[in-house]
């Protein structure tokens, strides 16, 4: 059995897991990462998906206030 691998939901955010990782797409295709963690994700947004490239950040919050 390898060993285990830590995935973290962020709440509002990605899904982060211990890499390095291969991503499986449901169309077939794949993404590899060598790096120690990898952000997943969840939002859709991302110009880099299925890699999380911080796009969830732009969304308004509370206040009417929208991050740069």
């Amino acid at each position: 059995m390898s060993e285990r691998r830590t995935v973290r939901v962020v709440e509002g955010g990605p899904i982060l897991v211990e890499g390095p990782v291969r991503i499986e797409a449901p169309d077939g295709s794949t993404v590899e990462s060598d790096r120690f963690m990898v952000a997943i994700c969840t939002c859709r947004r991302s110009k880099t998906y299925p890699l999380c490239d911080t796009s969830h950040r732009k969304i308004a919050r509370s206040g009417g206030q929208r991050s740069a």
